[in-house]
């Protein structure tokens, strides 16, 4: 008979954008006159610049043809893809990449989650503390151990170097939801 992973009721019963939602309601009922900045989640200032727009039009077209759908993609990304990427990002940068050094993926979210599938549950996990949900859900519905590395004004919310030990650090910037970055020092500082 199948079971469930019982670490799925470990987390937490309420979901952080639901509840900034909340409380903006309410604030907002009681201060009508007020005008607000939303940093919660899908919460943006600008529209599509137009050079998406039209790309987005052009693989729409794209699809709509049996002469030029190309179906899923391959597994690491297209080349025109992956050479455009090397072009526009790294090479005006004096970066010197070959395809097989960039990775194409669904996205951060995804990827946080599926880096965890290779590590083991027995890791005592570090993390940043306020960061973005996927990062404590991801690690909670595997099982492991966590450690919060509080991030405050005082520390410039990027956390000391934790003195217990820890097997694997997750680090977040320019952080979510703090908008915190981490400088070069401070970060070589964390890698050694």
């Amino acid at each position: 008979m199948a079971r469930y992973n019982t670490n799925f009721a470990k987390l937490s019963q309420r979901y952080l954008f639901a509840e900034i939602a909340q409380r903006v309601k309410e604030y907002q009922s009681q201060h009508p006159e007020a005008s607000l900045i939303r940093l919660g989640i899908g919460d943006v200032t600008r529209p599509l610049p137009q050079a998406s727009i039209e790309a987005m039009h052009k693989a729409v077209d794209e699809c709509a043809s049996s002469n030029t759908f190309r179906g899923y993609g391959p597994e690491h990304g297209y080349d025109f893809l992956i050479d455009t990427i090397i072009e526009h990002d790294f090479a005006p940068r004096g970066i010197k990449l070959t395809r097989q050094e960039v990775f194409i993926s669904d996205g951060a979210k995804s990827d946080t989650g599926n880096i965890g599938d290779i590590l083991g549950v027995d890791n005592i996990v570090g993390i940043t503390d306020p960061v973005y949900p996927v990062y404590v859900d991801t690690n909670i519905m595997a099982g492991r151990q966590i450690k919060y590395i509080p991030c405050t004004a005082a520390n410039g919310f990027t956390g000391d170097i934790p003195t217990e030990h820890l097997d694997i650090i997750y680090l977040c910037y320019p952080n979510n939801p703090t908008g915190a970055v981490i400088t070069r020092e401070k970060l070589k500082q964390w890698v050694d």
